[in-house]
């Protein structure tokens, strides 16, 4: 099959989902190849090399995300505190569902290759935009640096509160994501 064949490529990356929920963030290449019964210079040929198959991943799954969160945020004319609420709730399910997933692109993909760090700051840093967009376009925050400060610094909070938060199972969902809701109504609230 051609290495541009996209139902070849959508099952390649189907067996690494499967080896990385099998075996956790530090499953091996190998166990990825195997998983898609191959060998791992033929994934590697694949995608490129590792760093593109953290590429594909990152970008089958974060968009897959930001899809997701995306009717959350940005239904106009409903309270922004449900907005925030929904939002923020549909990410920490998200993320503590696939966890084994999250920890391999965010953590150790991140860590072993610079460009893949790069590219996940760019989808991370795309929904930071969406969000600035919507504060700004419904005149939530009138100020557009404020607006855009705004929308980056929430998808940060939140994503670094999550990442907190998995680490601490003992703390309640809803506490996370009303504290996180009151810190994003404040700062509205605030200009």
């Amino acid at each position: 099959m051609s290495r541009r064949d996209p139902d070849r490529r959508r099952a390649l990356l189907d067996a690494a989902d499967r080896a990385i929920v099998a075996e956790g963030p530090e499953v091996s290449m190998a166990a990825i190849a195997a998983e898609a019964g191959i060998t791992k210079p033929v994934l590697y040929r694949h995608f490129g090399d590792k760093s593109g198959l953290y590429q594909a991943l990152a970008d089958r799954h974060v968009r897959t995300v930001i899809a997701q969160l995306r009717p959350q945020f940005a239904g106009p004319g409903t309270d922004l505190r449900a907005r925030a609420r929904a939002a923020i709730g549909a990410y920490l399910d998200l993320i503590s569902a696939n966890l084994d997933l999250y920890r391999f692109l965010f953590h150790r993909a991140s860590a072993e290759d610079t460009r893949i760090r790069s590219h996940m700051t760019s989808l991370v840093r795309g929904l930071g935009e969406e969000l600035r967009r919507v504060l700004a376009d419904e005149r939530v925050v009138a100020d557009p640096v404020r607006a855009q400060v705004l929308g980056h610094a929430f998808v940060g909070m939140v994503q670094t509160t999550g990442d907190w938060w998995l680490e601490h199972p003992e703390v309640d969902r809803s506490q996370v994501v009303e504290g996180l809701v009151d810190v994003i109504a404040a700062a509205v609230a605030g200009g």
